[in-house]
């Protein structure tokens, strides 16, 4: 984060604009806007900053910039269409401390002026940290459709009951719940609709019920690993989860999207090493549901395709905890597409099979006589220490050693490495193109349609 965001109260406070033109009245009246005090500093003003010079009482001083200019300012905002003047701004702002932002020159600025969603009491702020402008007023554009016309209303609509509440709800966990309770449920949708008085007789109402407060599991495929493949009801529940237990695939940019105070617990697994054994996994989502939290439970790739996670909500059903199931993109699926290897086609596949490639007792218990044959797309899950035993079985069973095999690692995300060889040769591959876990194995004719289809390593 190159810049830290702040919302700072100038209502009332002295505020200084060098600068008499289009720019810089866009800024004087934002800052006019939020309450600030004007102190407009230009040897000439256009029509409209002068009139909201009038309109505001702002104190004009019709002269070129000197830096007594910025006596007792809370913040400087420089727009004149001089390199000069605007670095003479900044100099002396810098020279008193006080926050400076020259217009399009951000290497001469100590704070930036974001683009603004205002639905006041909501505010969003959206910055690029001066890199594009316009790419921020883009974002802006696109969040104003999301939110809801009247959303300003909802949001002074808690903030008037916000401390009722609290003298009805003592703890702070229970209350937050119950917020959050009121904001998943009808309520806004009644504010959204003019129904203001309805909506506060059914918060009041609610908060003089006893608290139940029952937990609940989520558990959630957080897919591949790029986080833009997260589904959106993945990201909902992220952002409500209480505490959440995640595996070792699930990447840093998706535990990036939790919820900021949401509790983290790594329970991830490697080869050989349970970090913490799936029963007691179990035990924990029991427990955390049962003392009133949302529990998110997030895995890599699809929580029931290799996941445990039918072990999981298996517990869950027979102890009567609440749980959802979020479906996600499974490695095969994203790995796959990835690296430009369709798992099926019509000339050289016409099925696709997901295998676990883990070793159990000295070896990989599958069918290899019917994996063998031709025709089909092979995926194997966790299958690298096994990558011997896969190809040594598949040679022993008939399969051409001239089949094309991809072992993909980091697949979907900008780590990704792909080594492509036949199955005769992968061996040695992955050791020169050094491939290390997580990885996924295809092998299939598929395979040689990467060199054509290549989108992400192109």
């Amino acid at each position: 984060m190159e810049r830290l965001p702040l919302f700072l109260d100038v209502k009332g406070k002295r505020c200084v604009v060098v600068g008499g033109g289009e720019v810089a009245l866009r800024k004087a009246t934002l800052l006019a806007r939020a309450g600030a005090k004007l102190h407009v500093v230009a040897p000439e003003l256009g029509d409209e900053m002068a009139a909201l010079c009038a309109r505001e009482s702002a104190l004009v001083c019709p002269t070129e910039f000197q830096s007594c200019c910025l006596a007792a300012a809370t913040l400087v905002i420089a727009a004149t269409d001089s390199l000069a003047v605007n670095s003479a701004v900044s100099v002396a702002a810098q020279a008193l401390s006080i926050p400076v932002n020259v217009v399009d020159q951000p290497e001469l600025c100590t704070f930036i002026v974001p683009a603004i969603v205002d639905r006041s009491p909501i505010l969003i702020a959206i910055s690029s940290g001066g890199a594009s402008p316009i790419l921020a007023r883009s974002i802006k554009r696109l969040i104003e459709t999301l939110l809801p016309a009247r959303i300003d209303r909802l949001a002074a609509l808690l903030r008037e009951l916000r401390e009722v509440v609290k003298t009805k709800i003592r703890s702070f966990d229970e209350r937050t719940r119950f917020w959050e309770k009121v904001l998943e449920g009808d309520i806004p949708e009644l504010v959204y609709a003019g129904k203001e008085a309805e909506a506060k007789a059914r918060i009041l109402a609610d908060a003089d019920k006893p608290s139940s407060a029952r937990g609940e599991v989520y558990l959630v495929g957080a897919g591949p690993g790029d986080p833009e493949l997260l589904t959106l009801k993945a990201l909902r529940l992220m952002h409500k989860a209480d505490v959440v237990l995640y595996d070792r695939l699930v990447s840093e940019a998706i535990l990036l999207k939790l919820r900021p105070d949401a509790d983290k617990i790594f329970v991830g697994k490697q080869k050989s090493d349970h970090a913490v054994p799936q029963e007691t996994i179990n035990e924990m989502l029991v427990r955390l549901a049962q003392e009133g939290k949302k529990v998110l439970r997030l895995k890599g790739g699809d929580p029931f395709i290799f996941g445990r996670g039918g072990e999981e909500i298996e517990t869950l059903a027979s102890a009567g905890i609440a749980f959802q199931v979020v479906p996600g993109i499974t490695a095969a699926s994203g790995c796959a597409t990835y690296a430009g290897i369709p798992l099926t086609h019509r000339d050289y596949s016409q099925s696709v099979r997901f295998l676990t490639g883990h070793i159990r007792e000295g070896g990989v218990p599958l069918d290899w006589a019917m994996l063998a044959g031709e025709q089909q797309t092979l995926a194997f899950y966790m299958g690298l220490s096994g990558l011997d035993i896969i190809c040594e079985e598949l040679l022993a069973h008939g399969m051409d050693p001239s089949m094309p095999v991809a072992v993909i690692e980091q697949g979907t995300t900008r780590a990704q490495n792909v080594s492509v060889a036949s199955l005769a040769t992968i061996r040695d591959q992955i050791i020169i193109d050094e491939i290390k876990p997580p990885t996924l194995i295809i092998v299939g004719r598929v395979v040689s349609l990467r060199e054509k289809l290549d989108w992400f390593g192109s």
